[in-house]
């Protein structure tokens, strides 16, 4: 088996046998990589804990057929500002399942990993009710199927006649052309300000209808394009379970 080291954001996990755990995880080189963590359930385990989702590390792997194996890991920064807080937790991992769906195994995709490293770095030193749905405008950008909110996707009208946006054209809508979901000029000037290089400026703005529009069409836009529901949602949609 050969070897190879590099640095990865941990995704999911799952148990495998009595002791052993398979860690999915974004690496900066090589993509998604899956590996089997020997013995990491054991409390003696060198490196149970820096295993954990949302743990940024350095990991030494020796590659397999379906599955490399964890030699060695260094955390690089931990996760425990996200875990002492509910709401920046799940904000968290629900990135991580977005990208766990944008990315293939083994297959390189350093942009992926950068914005995650990104926005998790920033959540772990601030929140904002809209960091979510930037994360996830962003990630559409970043794989080509951005909104366009700059004239009508129906007719070119210019963006002063904006009333809704739809989702299976990915842009907006004037009164003439509109078939999507309604959209408020105070929902359309938030993503201008994500898409347009004010991302500072939208996320110091407080929790308001227009950021929940904003958050609900993000989380539209990413389920259509990945052509599947987000489980992480369903926190968002039903707090109380």
């Amino acid at each position: 088996m050969s070897l190879y080291r590099d640095k990865a954001v941990v995704l999911r996990t799952y148990d495998l046998r009595e002791a052993d755990r398979i860690i999915v995880m974004m690496t900066e080189n090589h993509g998604k990589v899956r590996a089997i963590a020997k013995g990491v359930r054991k409390t003696f385990s060198r490196f149970g804990a820096r295993l954990e989702p949302l743990s940024h590390i350095d990991v030494l792997l020796s590659s397999g057929r379906d599955l490399d194996i964890v030699s060695q890991v260094e955390l690089v920064s931990s996760a425990h500002r996200l875990y002492s807080d509910l709401d920046r937790l799940t904000r968290g991992l629900a990135m991580l399942e977005a990208v766990d769906q944008l990315g293939m195994d083994r297959e390189p995709t350093p942009h992926l990993y950068k914005m995650l490293v990104g926005a998790l770095s920033w959540l772990a030193e601030n929140d904002s009710p809209l960091v979510l749905a930037a994360f996830y405008l962003k990630l559409l950008v970043a794989e080509g199927v951005g909104p366009h909110v700059d004239t009508c996707v129906g007719c070119g009208a210019s963006s002063e006649t904006f009333v809704a946006f739809d989702v299976f054209s990915g842009g907006a809508q004037c009164r003439e052309c509109r078939s999507g979901v309604s959209l408020t000029p105070a929902a359309f000037d938030v993503i201008r300000n994500i898409l347009g290089g004010q991302l500072n400026t939208a996320l110091a703005l407080p929790d308001s209808p227009a950021i929940r529009e904003v958050s609900h069409l993000a989380t539209q836009c990413m389920e259509h394009h990945l052509e599947r529901r987000l489980k992480s949602v369903a926190v968002f949609e039903h707090p109380e379970r």
